[in-house]
């Protein structure tokens, strides 16, 4: 069931009003559509270089939290998409990423936020995956992100993004979330809770799917594609 936000007209109507007073650029507008701090964080940082967009999310205009129902990473994304779109009418960047895990058969795959049950917490989930992997020799596994950017008038584009690695016997770092701590890309020694946020937006699966993203943003923009 989804929860609506009745102050969901107000802010749009008050972004509505304030895009009107503005003039050229500075209406395009992008909404990120994640709750989740740490993806907020990750998506600002990689599109901070597109210039002329303005980046709103959740906390600028709230949306309900959508059902994630699909089968497959891109599914999900686009229902995001969709969905959130419906309920705010901008131009919105949704996605969904997760972990596969080669000697589980693709597991967590599209439930790695929720693999430990409904009320899971990074926590439990990281304990789950290697309580899991116990004994396993085969640890490869690679994040998986794909994006999905919908425009108000229905145009869909497509990104992915993959990052190879393997799963550590036990977590480590106190920066990331999700799977992070437990999770060492190929060529490193760190795991990704480990590694500066710098260098991890230069390699993650995050940043693969976000940099094919950015020059069609910016082909949006130039085209006030994204104004509101």
């Amino acid at each position: 069931m989804l929860v609506r936000f009745p102050l969901i007209g107000r802010c749009l109507g008050m972004l509505l009003s304030e895009s009107s007073e503005q003039g050229g650029d500075e209406m395009n507008t992008l909404l990120l559509g994640t709750g989740n701090p740490g993806k907020v964080k990750e998506l600002l940082a990689l599109l901070k270089s597109i210039p002329s967009l303005r980046i709103l999310t959740r906390s600028d205009i709230p949306f309900s939290d959508v059902d994630e129902t699909g089968t497959t990473f891109l599914d999900n994304a686009i229902l995001k998409a969709r969905e959130i779109q419906r309920q705010t009418r901008f131009a919105v960047l949704a996605e969904d990423a997760g972990l596969q895990v080669d000697a589980l058969g693709g597991e967590p795959g599209v439930y790695s936020a929720r693999y430990s049950g409904p009320s899971a917490t990074d926590e439990t989930n990281v304990g789950l995956l290697l309580d899991r992997l116990r004994g396993i020799s085969d640890r490869r596994a690679r994040f998986v992100d794909v994006a999905c950017l919908l425009l108000p008038d229905g145009r869909t584009f497509i990104t992915t993004g993959i990052l190879e690695g393997a799963i550590a016997t036990a977590p480590s770092g106190d920066g990331g979330f999700g799977y992070d701590p437990v999770f060492v890309r190929d060529g490193s020694d760190l795991t990704f809770a480990e590694t500066p946020l710098e260098e991890k937006n230069r390699v993650s699966h995050r940043r693969d799917a976000i940099r094919h993203m950015v020059p069609i943003l910016e082909r949006l923009v130039a085209s006030n594609a994204l104004r509101v």
